[in-house]
């Protein structure tokens, strides 16, 4: 018999919240952007501890491997999506390099 399980494990990521970008100036829009990515770091980064975490106590009996299993593919795409942003960011950075003034 299939029985229903529990994602209370699994929390979704939150981001910050934004301001007005129609009053803040050139700084502050830059700094709000560093704040969201910082964020979003640390929420891969906690995602990944929370892996471990399940991981260690499906060893030892106390979870069930579909969730270790559904925590680990949501870090894996936590992940991949940040090296995909970094990857468009490093690439916007060269173009904008390669621009004649």
């Amino acid at each position: 018999m299939i029985q229903p399980m529990s994602l209370s494990q699994i929390q979704p990521t939150k981001l910050i919240e934004t301001k007005s970008f129609n009053k803040a100036t050139p700084a502050e829009m830059t700094q709000s952007f560093g704040e969201y990515l910082k964020t979003a770091i640390e929420n891969v980064s906690a995602q990944e501890k929370n892996v471990h975490k399940l991981n260690d106590q499906y060893l030892v009996g106390q979870v069930d491997v579909t969730k270790v299993l559904i925590a680990s593919e949501q870090a894996q795409l936590s992940l991949q999506l940040t090296s995909q942003i970094r990857n468009k960011v490093v690439e916007a950075y060269q173009e904008m390099m390669r621009m004649q003034i």
